[in-house]
């Protein structure tokens, strides 16, 4: 059988769709043509054998980027279920030649950034049957399937595709392996007559560079050529303009020199709703659809049953047998073919998922949606940084993956310190492969945790990242550099020296610390200073973990903290509420920070200590100094010993007194006891304190009441529900009623004025079990948990 009577044989195509895909395949093994023309562009052509290497597996991406600068990049995705792609796997079993015919990248990539950057990919899309474009312009392109399905009759274009292409056998309408092409051919000439082009002009150049393709092609092999393109576009590919004409749309065309290679793709970077243009909404149902060689529906409900049971759901063969059942009879019902993804998803939520949406959607989102990540081979063109971290990748044993996974990682061994560095280094030039995330088992620092997921786009990022350096190493050592002479303020540069250390970059620290120490001796503002310090501090006790030299951190560390000791008293007074709360902020990082540099043992723990507690005292006693900032001076120094709970006692009284202003008083309590810092639980264990504040709030004056009531409710509204309920019981009782025997006759439970011995051996059998002994314990060991 032949189809080249008549010219060259189009085969109109909707982009990733698994019936077109099966009925370009017949196709071409009924023509047999001597060359396939396929969509794509024609700087790709070289790249066409790498798709019958083994390794090679879809998806897949030609990805263009200008060479100067790598951001500016188009891809062009191919799924196994993709018509081009099978084209192109039959032409290279088949030893006939292979060409992509569309407008070359280098013409794409530079129009595209003259209208909008990153415009290439949702054009593409705007192509084939039933893609929506969202083009630069504006202009909204009609979508082919909607109207085609409009005009059968059906209201949801998806359904409508699926029983006339998805569910006919590959061909599609009848025996003959032409007959889908030649209808939708006819379908796309009645649209374009009615709607033209449809979209914007960059159709027509397009066209006009595909005809002079085809036309060469035709000079070549004669009229034995077959193309594989988007059916939108079959129509205008029939047409006969001139040469000359097609050649003046052409002209002027603006250029940027372009490299391609192939990238890995994957199946949620096809789906529509991640804003791929020619998206489709189920790239994981095609995909089965294509692969099941019988059977699809009995095949995709025990794929759906054996998901739902590694999720620990009771799902049994006899729910498999009858979801199927269903579905067909859903079919029946409402006039398909066969069961869609429709009827089986109706089925499975009835059957597997007892009605329920919550398992529905791991359904979706496993198998329906799907996180298959293709692979390419290492013979495919890379840029030396690419093949870099490829080799950083196999050495460490961390395998990309599109599945979201978390990773723990233990710094003392060699190998997770290796996976530490690489994944810092890449945060550092922009590649977000893992992002830091709180770990749920230790809290030392040599303990790390990273949530990991591998997106088709990092390659772009990689492909910028190039210009930095030809390894991971040196491309993280440059970018470092050059941020730490770009960067303005001076937390950044501290956060800039924190990071190069957790990536192990040696040979940028120099340069960071230079700017560091310039940027330090030059701002004189505290608050800068303050924002700064905790970040440095961090970089020396990470680099202690990872054994890097930090003396010159530490000295740039101790010289700030030594202007932030000069400085902080003056800065903290005569200020607003709004500068109050944002320097008690400050103070508490200071006081964290000091806290780890002045520990024994470090090289700055002499004397720092005792030098910010002197400061600590001059912020508590300065009637300057806003009560917030005051307040949370004397906490501070509470919790760290340095004042004696009779002496907190009093400077409260004090601030408490008639004397005091109202809201400046109830400033000192949020800054005392507000803050997350643990105030709710010293103010129920020191009745004194409780006492204090409950004799002043009763004695506010009322029309001075609602002015301090918003900040009081910000400071108790911070605490746990159980210590609001303590404080609660505990004013409600009065002072001096805890422990007391009033207290045990009023039945609050908790409280008895002694100890009830049996209430406390009736412990002891479980504590014994908890400790490992057993159910013996003897009255030795009653005694002392009493």
């Amino acid at each position: 059988m032949t189809s080249f009577a008549t010219g060259p044989l189009l085969l109109g195509v909707r982009h990733h769709g698994p019936g077109s895909a099966r009925a370009v395949r017949a196709a071409l093994e009924a023509a047999t043509p001597e060359v396939v023309l396929i969509e794509g562009p024609p700087e790709a052509d070289a790249l066409i054998p790498l798709a019958a290497e083994k390794d090679m597996r879809p998806p897949v991406a030609l990805l263009a980027h200008v060479v100067d600068e790598p951001g500016r990049s188009a891809f062009w995705p191919l799924a196994e279920f993709s018509p081009e792609w099978v084209a192109i796997r039959w032409a290279l079993e088949h030893g006939v030649l292979a060409r992509f015919i569309d407008l070359p990248a280098t013409h794409t990539l530079a129009w595209g950034n003259e209208e909008e950057k990153g415009a290439t990919e949702e054009e593409k899309g705007a192509e084939e049957v039933g893609a929506s474009d969202r083009s630069v312009d504006a202009d909204v392109r009609i979508d082919p399937l909607a109207v085609l399905a409009q005009t059968a009759g059906h209201d949801d274009p998806e359904r409508w595709w699926e029983d006339v292409v998805e569910h006919r056998g590959g061909a599609g309408i009848g025996a003959d392996p032409f007959a889908p092409f030649t209808a939708l051919e006819e379908a796309m000439g009645a649209l374009r007559e009615v709607h033209g082009v449809g979209g914007h002009d960059r159709d027509v150049v397009r066209e006009a560079y595909m005809r002079l393709q085809l036309r060469a092609a035709q000079r070549e092999f004669g009229d034995e050529v077959a193309v594989v393109c988007g059916a939108w576009h079959v129509p205008a590919l029939r047409q006969k303009p001139s040469v000359a004409a097609d050649r003046a749309l052409l002209k002027g065309l603006p250029k940027a020199k372009a490299d391609m290679t192939w990238v890995p793709w994957t199946h949620r970077r096809l789906s529509r709703v991640s804003g791929y243009g020619a998206g489709i909404d189920s790239p994981g149902w095609y995909g089965h659809l294509f692969a099941a060689p019988d059977r699809p529906v009995e095949r995709w409900m025990t794929k759906v049953a054996r998901l739902l049971r590694d999720e620990d759901r009771m799902v049994s063969s006899a729910h498999v047998i009858e979801a199927v059942r269903l579905a067909d009879t859903l079919a029946a019902m409402r006039g398909r073919p066969l069961p869609g993804l429709t009827e089986t998803t109706d089925a499975v939520r009835a059957v597997m998922c007892d009605g329920s949406d919550v398992p529905l959607g791991l359904v979706h989102d496993r198998l329906v949606v799907g996180d298959v990540l293709g692979e390419v081979p290492q013979s495919a063109p890379a840029v030396p940084l690419q093949r870099d971290l490829a080799r950083a990748q196999k050495r460490l044993r961390l395998k990309p993956e599109p599945m979201e996974r978390e990773l723990e990682l233990d710094l003392r061994g060699e190998t997770d310190a290796g996976r530490s560095g690489l994944l810092h280094r890449l945060r550092l030039l922009g590649i977000a492969w893992g992002e830091p995330t709180a770990s749920r088992g230790s809290t030392g620092t040599f303990r790390e945790t990273w949530r990991l997921r591998w997106e088709p786009e990092l390659s772009v990022r990689v492909a910028e990242a190039g210009v930095w350096g030809t390894t991971v190493l040196s491309a993280a050592t440059g970018k470092a550099e050059a941020d730490a002479v770009a960067a303005h303020a001076l937390a950044e540069v501290t956060a800039l020296a924190e990071r190069c250390l957790l990536a192990e970059l040696p040979d940028a620290l120099p340069v960071v610390m230079r700017v560091l120490a310039d940027r330090a001796a030059l701002d004189a503002d505290v608050g800068h200073l303050a924002q700064a310090l905790p970040a440095l501090v961090r970089s020396l006790r990470y680099g202690d973990v990872r054994g890097t030299d930090t003396h010159a951190l530490t000295d740039v560390a101790v010289g700030l903290a030594e202007r932030i000791f000069v400085g902080l008293p003056p800065a903290c007074s005569a200020i607003d509420a709004e500068a109050a709360e944002h320097m008690r902020g400050h103070v508490d990082a200071v006081h964290g920070a000091v806290g780890l540099l002045g520990e024994p043992g470090t090289a700055a723990s002499g004397g720092i200590r005792e030098r910010w507690h002197s400061v600590l005292r001059v912020l508590a006693g300065r009637d300057t100094v806003p009560g917030v900032i005051r307040g949370r001076a004397v906490r501070l120094l509470l919790d760290e010993g340095e004042l004696g709970q009779d002496e907190a006692a009093r400077l409260m009284s004090l601030v408490l007194s008639p004397g005091t202003e109202p809201g400046d008083a109830a400033a000192w309590i949020e800054g005392f006891v507000g803050g997350g810092s643990g105030g709710g639980m010293l103010l129920v264990h020191d009745e004194r304190l409780l006492g204090l504040v409950d004799a002043w709030l009763t004695g506010v004056p009322t029309e001075a009441f609602t002015d301090v009531l918003p900040l009081l409710r910000r400071t108790f509204s911070a605490y746990e529900a159980g210590v609001r309920r303590t404080l609660g019981e505990l004013v409600r009782r009065g002072p001096g009623a805890r422990g007391s025997a009033e207290a045990a006759a009023s039945g609050i439970p908790g409280f008895a004025p002694d100890l009830d011995p049996e209430r406390a051996d009736a412990v002891l059998p479980v504590l014994s079990l908890l400790l490992g002994l057993g159910e013996a314990y003897d009255d030795d060991f009653a005694g002392v948990a009493r």
